[in-house]
């Protein structure tokens, strides 16, 4: 229980910091580059949680596994390229 009270008041000093400082950006002429900075962090870092979800809890998610086989299955359906072995889709256009 006190850790989550912690967490929770940790929290709310941030997230007032970064508002101080969005506000002084824009309210004030001679705002600086340390309310810059913590503008910038605070919105950057409040992305992360939006899109960063582990791979195994992620929706539609395709494990690494499993690309190797995809690519094979691409080149075994293109098959040979002219100037190229046989493995692979050949050289890139313009290479050879």
């Amino acid at each position: 229980m006190t850790g989550r009270i912690v967490r929770r008041g940790v929290a709310l000093a941030v997230g007032a910091l970064w508002w101080c400082s969005v506000l002084r950006l824009a309210l004030v002429p001679g705002a600086g580059v340390l309310e810059g900075t913590i503008a910038a962090g605070g919105w950057g870092l409040s992305l992360l949680p939006v899109h960063c979800v582990p791979k195994s809890l992620a929706a539609g998610a395709v494990g690494s596994d499993r690309w190797g086989a995809y690519w094979r299955e691409v080149w075994r359906r293109r098959g040979p390229r002219a100037g190229g072995d046989g493995e692979g889709p050949g050289p890139a256009p313009g290479m050879g």
